[in-house]
């Protein structure tokens, strides 16, 4: 790694995914006051809402939220109409 072309407050930091609990730990300059023991150590962390160990794309469980009933209306009109 080169030295000089990173900022100073570039350090490893723990992302934590609050919808599983899964943590990883990389390098980031995001601030935060948090601090969370990952494998023997201190780390700053960030809390995150979704990251790729619980989205759908990425863990193949895609599911199909309509509340408006948007894509039973196509279907209904435009389902039965197949070439």
């Amino acid at each position: 790694m080169k030295k000089g072309i990173h900022p100073a407050d570039y350090r490893p930091v723990v992302f934590k995914d609050m919808s599983n609990g899964d943590m990883f730990l990389t390098c980031s300059t995001c601030k935060t006051n948090d601090t969370v023991e990952f494998e023997g150590e201190t780390y700053p962390v960030v809390k995150i809402e979704i990251s790729s160990s619980s989205h759908p794309f990425y863990t193949g469980k895609s599911k199909l939220v309509d509340t408006a009933g948007r894509v039973d209306r196509f279907m209904n009109r435009y389902g039965k109409l197949k070439k």
